[in-house]
């Protein structure tokens, strides 16, 4: 999950929980406070009464002691005042009470004051009520009214939300794209600082960049260490060798000489070999290569096919090319040209006497794909995780195998965007794949 979406989901849960909170709240209170809002209504009306006790329609009543009553028309209110027992002393307060009463043959629930009050020397019984039932259908709306607004507020805060977020951290995903996803040599590195007004993003952008140039120097000094070790150690092997071959030639040299000075020569070509890979690989790891040549994958495998021939005889092999395709990569043609050798000698060098070796390929609408299949010695699961390791070996008896031929591939494909893939099983034989990206080629 992206830190834009967290942020937006932690901000919209932290606002949920406050505005249920405060729902639930409203919701819990709306009864008590309408039945409060009711009573002092109802204390209000009694006060209204007691003062209007002189007034004709109800001194009428009371001097008649007949009981005085009134209710709107609707039923939704009444007051009732009747004569009582006498009580010498009275409550200070009125009493408030849920009641059932009948007015024009419909009965309703009621919230009832009842005041007891002396007046002309009699006791009198004070009701006033308000129906419940328009309470309801207020606690209703508010409930509904109250749940809408919760969500129109969990919406507008999701959405305001992942507008800020995403505005907010607008700075952080274009230093990701321009200062680390799209920076494939860090001597091109863009160095112009992302417009941002967090401080911490212009920290990262700092940092970042800082790091880069930290990293350019050090490739500086690695094409240097590169470039001496080509001179300083080639130069000594090659004069070396040179006088070895010299001294071959002289008559009187004794067999014995003769045998260990042809060893020697072969101990120099192997570490001339390790150091040419070696370098190899440090070349292409730091882009020392250009990529302008248009390289025809078909043509490169038959000058392999033909360059191999002696070998592929030697062990009696069967080699297949079911190549269907004319596919062509921009790259660079002597580091095609070793990568698929590499593969095809792999496929020759490990393989079992009078075995095969199959190429096919498969174009499909994004990717090109060159199959090298043989029928040798095959690896297991943990020998094809450690296959592109460094001077990763087969236990197998073939001298000539220095352990970094598919360490070279492994820098050849990662330098062309190829993806290589290995399908091996002990004993069987071993397919490595090679997968081009026809849209970035083209």
């Amino acid at each position: 999950m992206k830190l834009q979406v967290k942020l937006a989901v932690y901000n919209t849960l932290t606002k949920v929980a406050i505005i249920l909170f405060t729902g639930l709240l409203i919701l819990l209170s709306i009864e008590k406070i309408s039945y409060n809002h009711m009573e002092l209504r109802l204390e209000s009306d009694e006060q209204a009464t007691l003062n209007n006790l002189s007034s004709k329609e109800i001194n009428g009543s009371l001097t008649t002691q007949k009981v005085y009553k009134d209710n709107n028309i609707l039923n939704e209110e009444f007051i009732t005042i009747k004569p009582v027992a006498y009580k010498a002393v009275l409550a200070p307060n009125g009493k408030f009470t849920t009641e059932q009463r009948e007015f024009n043959h419909i009965t309703k629930d009621y919230r009832v004051l009842s005041h007891r009050f002396h007046y002309n020397n009699q006791t009198y019984m004070l009701e006033i009520g308000v129906a419940i039932e328009s309470v309801e259908e207020l606690k209703s709306i508010i409930k509904k009214f109250t749940i809408v607004v919760l969500v129109i507020a969990l919406v507008l805060t999701l959405i305001s939300d992942l507008i800020f977020t995403r505005f907010l951290l607008a700075p952080l995903y274009r230093i990701i794209d321009r200062k680390l996803i799209k920076v494939n040599d860090p001597m091109n590195f863009d160095y112009e600082k992302i417009k941002t007004t967090t401080q911490d993003f212009e920290l990262l952008d700092d940092s970042i960049s800082s790091l880069m140039k930290k990293i350019s120097n050090l490739f500086i000094l690695e094409k240097q260490f590169i470039a001496n070790v080509s001179h300083e150690l080639l130069t000594p092997i090659s004069i070396i060798s040179s006088r070895l071959e010299n001294i071959l030639l002289q008559e009187e040299l004794s067999e014995a000489s003769e045998n260990k000075m042809h060893a020697s020569l072969k101990t120099l070509n192997r570490l001339k070999s390790i150091i040419n890979s070696l370098l190899l690989i440090s070349k292409v790891e730091n882009n020392q290569y250009d990529k302008a040549d248009m390289v025809m994958i078909a043509a490169v495998v038959m000058e392999i096919q033909e360059e191999l021939e002696d070998r592929i005889e030697e062990k009696r092999l069967t080699f297949t090319n079911k190549l269907k395709y004319i596919y062509t990569i921009k790259g660079n043609r002597p580091l095609i040209h070793t990568l698929l050798f590499n593969l095809i000698n792999n496929a020759i060098k490990y393989n079992n006497l009078k075995g095969s070796i199959t190429i096919n390929d498969e174009l499909k609408e994004d990717t090109y794909t060159i199959k090298i299949a043989d029928t040798g010695a095959g690896m297991d699961k943990k020998q094809i995780d450690n296959a592109f390791n460094r001077f990763e070996k087969l236990e197998t008896d073939e001298k000539e195998s220095y352990g970094l031929g598919l360490a070279i591939v492994k820098s050849i494909t990662a330098f062309h965007n190829i993806r290589v893939d290995i399908n091996s099983v002990k004993g069987e034989g071993t397919t490595v794949m090679l997968v081009f990206n026809t849209s970035a080629q083209a």
